[in-house]
């Protein structure tokens, strides 16, 4: 599936408006509960979320090197920052289009924006699925967001890279001829889909 900048920004933007929506009702009770993501529970996870945000919004700002954004910080009120930092890397994707990133946290390379904003969206359609998960609440993302996603996640390498601490994903998952776009999706990067 080809889409031009504008179209890649809409999807992306359409991730993170339903992972917003998925934490809205999030409780300080609900903070504890576990997550598919090895080692995090629910504020792990969110504070996670909340700096690649910020990290990608200081790459598509031209810092992407400075290691401080993409550092996770407790916040007194994680849904309220997750929302702030979901805005501004929405904000500074806008006019990024023809800015190289430089995220040293996911690749040693400068990128394209289209391949970033990309890489954002895959992101934001998996934790989306990681979080509603940890809710136990349904995750139904529309067609089009799973249709971009889908081929970003099956050109990711599923080699040796994935079993080293911290790695963005964990090693593919089998799936049936008949799994769902979905299914495939979260089986590429590690996460069962049958959860």
């Amino acid at each position: 599936m080809h889409t031009d900048f504008a179209e890649l920004l809409d999807l992306d933007r359409k991730a993170v408006t339903l992972s917003i929506d998925l934490l809205a009702p999030v409780t300080a009770e609900d903070l504890s509960r576990p997550t598919p993501c090895a080692g995090w529970d629910l504020a792990g996870l969110i504070a996670h979320m909340t700096a690649q945000h910020r990290g990608f919004a200081a790459a598509a700002a031209g810092h992407g090197a400075d290691p401080q954004p993409w550092q996770p910080v407790p916040a007194d009120d994680p849904v309220a920052g997750y929302r702030t930092a979901a805005a501004d890397v929405l904000t500074a994707f806008a006019t990024a289009e023809d800015t190289l990133f430089t995220m040293p946290e996911i690749t040693p390379r400068t990128i394209p924006a289209r391949m970033a904003v990309g890489f954002h969206l895959v992101d934001y359609v998996v934790h989306g699925w990681d979080v509603a998960v940890a809710r136990g609440v349904p995750f139904d993302p529309a067609p089009e967001l799973v249709a971009a996603t889908l081929p970003i996640a099956l050109a990711v390498p599923d080699d040796d890279q994935r079993l080293s601490p911290g790695a963005p994903f964990r090693p593919a998952v089998p799936v049936t001829e008949a799994a769902t776009p979905l299914e495939r999706l979260l089986a590429a990067l590690g996460r069962d889909p049958v959860r």
